[in-house]
């Protein structure tokens, strides 16, 4: 199993980014696989999953309406959409494969003016 996180980078408070996390190994399309996000100093935290079961995506709260979770099976990659970016989105974004120890080596991002 393979997560390989892209598209992280730099950006002013209410911007927007994409970033990609492609995957392989495994059944892309029967599998659920989740964001979260690590701010410097503090524990990782969850922020959007993707089901494959019914196709439903779920955000956390605090990124709820900003952030957006989606996938392309053909390319066998989930996507999160990031708008109206804020300071506190700054860090280090990684992606899971739900129920599973798989986890992504991440990617920067950092939200700055």
């Amino acid at each position: 199993v393979q997560l390989v996180e892209s598209g992280g980078g730099s950006v002013q408070p209410g911007g927007s980014l994409r970033i990609s996390c492609e995957a392989s190994g495994f059944t892309f399309s029967s599998s659920a696989v989740s964001w979260y996000r690590q701010a410097p100093g503090k524990e990782r935290e969850w922020g959007c999953r993707f089901s494959s079961i019914n196709n439903h995506a779920n955000c956390e709260n605090s990124v709820k309406g900003r952030f957006t979770i989606s996938r392309d099976n053909s390319k066998n990659t989930v996507y999160l959409q990031m708008d109206s970016l804020k300071p506190e989105d700054t860090g280090v974004y990684y992606c899971h494969l739900f129920q599973t120890d798989y986890w992504g080596q991440g990617t920067q991002v950092t939200v700055s003016s």
